[in-house]
């Protein structure tokens, strides 16, 4: 398994940005699939979206879809979820979660490791 740390939740207010981060540990970030999950209070986690091992394919939740974008860079074994025209219902805590071969998977169940989440809140 691989070890992940995210960073860059906050506060913010609607229709603003934020940049969450996912370092990763170990020297096969490659051969992982990456995704972010959320969940909020009183609610199942959720998948948000994932990508490829090397990046050249993506694809989201359609809640999320045109606002945020996952990428990668494999180089600095770091995954990255911006987030544009943020609104309320997207305050959750937010988790990075990766897997060698869960690609087109949405479950959580389907990932193997995750990170400890960073809180997202977005005030109206």
């Amino acid at each position: 398994q691989v070890q992940l740390v995210e960073s860059g939740g906050g506060l913010v207010q609607a229709g603003g940005s934020l940049r969450l981060s996912c370092a990763a540990s170990g020297r096969t970030f490659s051969s992982y699939v990456m995704a972010w999950f959320r969940q909020a209070p009183g609610k199942e986690r959720e998948f948000v979206a994932a990508i490829s091992w090397i990046g050249g394919s993506t694809y989201y939740a359609d809640s999320v879809k045109g606002r945020f974008t996952i990428s990668r860079d494999n180089a600095k074994n770091t995954s990255y979820l911006q987030m544009n025209s943020l609104k309320p219902e997207d305050t959750a805590v937010y988790y990075c979660a990766a897997d060698r071969n869960r690609w087109g998977s949405t479950s959580p169940i389907d990932f193997n490791s995750w990170g400890q989440g960073t809180q997202v809140t977005v005030s109206s």
